[in-house]
Order: structure tokens, then sequence, then C-alpha cells
């Protein structure tokens, strides 16, 4: 079992930057790859990913050890789904679709044991180094545990400040896809009223002491997200990498083949 990784979030909250990748194959291959290519976090999803909670457990046990630190996409915002990935390992969790700082309260709650939330304490799981490391993680569990909630509506938008002053949430992170179509604006990532949203998160996560992040589709992007304040980035998936490496190498190969023909 790795240690309780502390650094990580401190270093969020400092406005490090940091590089990561959705992993929605539910493949710990792809984890382990991901994590051996030196990506400094990575988002284990299950709203959208095809990967099961045993899948989940099986990547967390592959990333032990390894640098790169786990987040757990929820599918809901539900309080045993919490209890289930912060039992098995998990160091943070993303929180869907969160449209109010009531919502965010909620998630923070289910989060911190008592006297400081309502999760529900456990001596012999693996969150807990199977009860060697209990009393510690016990006490200072929020010191290391990273809260991120995704802003995807317009509605969470017009709640930003109270979201992004909770305390214990520590990102605002955007769903651009979601967020996009809410706003009435498909994928149009140049449009005036996503490009004053994007803005309107930084701002609030600076004001509140909270980092900013965002989920960008190909790297060319990270510089100018950096640029814009979003310092947590997680840039594609593990299959969407995939596709597009095979895809480059079919290319690549073909334009080869058909040259070689003539």
């Amino acid at each position: 079992m790795s240690s309780i990784d502390y650094e990580f979030k401190r270093q969020v909250l400092a406005g490090e930057p940091k590089i990561g990748s959705f992993m929605n194959t539910g493949s710990p291959i792809a984890v382990e790859l991901a994590a051996q290519a030196g990506l400094d976090w990575m988002t284990l999803d299950l709203e959208h990913g095809m990967g099961s909670w045993d899948r989940v457990l099986q990547q967390l046990m592959t990333v032990a050890g390894q640098k790169t630190f786990p987040v757990i996409r929820l599918p809901f915002v539900r309080q045993e789904y919490f209890k289930k990935a912060f039992d098995m390992g998990a160091m943070g969790v993303m929180a869907p679709y969160i449209e109010t700082a009531e919502q965010a309260a909620e998630v923070v709650q289910f989060t911190r044991y008592p006297p400081r939330g309502i999760r529900g304490v456990a001596v012999s799981n693996r969150g807990a180094q199977f009860g060697a490391r209990f009393a510690e993680w016990l006490e200072r569990c929020h010191e290391a545990t990273l809260v991120i909630v995704q802003v995807e509506s317009r509605k969470a938008l017009e709640n930003l400040d109270g979201i992004a002053a909770t305390e214990g949430v520590d990102v605002l992170f955007i769903g651009p896809l979601d967020l996009s179509v809410s706003l009435g604006i498909p994928q149009q990532w140049d449009h005036p009223d996503f490009i004053a949203a994007k803005a309107a998160v930084v701002a609030a996560a600076k004001k509140h002491g909270k980092a900013a992040g965002i989920l960008g589709f190909k790297p060319e992007q990270a510089p100018g997200f950096l640029a814009e304040g979003f310092t947590l980035q997680s840039i594609g998936s593990d299959g969407g990498n995939l596709y597009a490496g095979f895809r480059n190498l079919a290319e690549k190969a073909g334009a080869a083949f058909e040259a070689h023909k003539a």
C-alpha cells in the first residue's frame, strides 16, 4: 500500500499546474501506462466511463506506489458512492453537475468523518490501509482528500460564488460539453458566452482560494488553459488517446503504402 499523499492537495491549492487525463475504458493496463507516462493525476470515470466498481478497485491497486494521484468521478452525488470510493482507496472525488452551494456543502459532508462531516467510519478497508493507519486517517483525511465539483450548467454559473465559497471544496472544474450545451452553444469553444463562463470560474476560484480546473480535448490546449488560470487540467481520455494514436499509425502507414504502390 502507498502512503497517504498530503502533498498533492496542498500543491493544487497553491496553484501548481497539474496535468492528467480521464480514464474511461475501465482498463487497469491503460491506467498503468498513464501513470508510467508521468501524468500528475487521473480521473477514473464512473459517470460516463465504461468501468465498474470492481474495475476501479483494480485500477487503484495498479497505481498504488506511483506518483499519479487517483480521483474517482462518481456517477451521482449519493452518500454510499462516496463511502465506496474512499474505502477502496481513492484520494479524491469529482462530483458531477453541482449547481448550488447546498449541493456543494453536501458533497463536502460526504468526504469528512464526524465531527467535520457524515462520512461513515470503518477500520478494515483499503482506504485506511486495513487499519494500519486508521487513527491518522480518521484525524487527517480531510487534509489529503481532494474535493472537485463540476461546473456544468447555467444554474451553476448563477450560483458560482456560493459554490466557490463552500468550505471544503478544493477545485471548480468545468465540464465543457455539458456547460456549452446548457448555455445553448454546443461545442462553440470560442463563443463569447463560453469564454465569459471560463473567466467567471477562474475568478470565483481565485476569490475564495480554490483551484480552477477544466477538461480539454487535445494537448495543444493546455498552455492556453494555463494562461487563463486553469491549473488542474485533464486532457482527453485513455480511449480517445488510444484511438488518436492508432489513427495516426493507420494514416501514416497508409500514406507510405500508397506512395510505395505509386
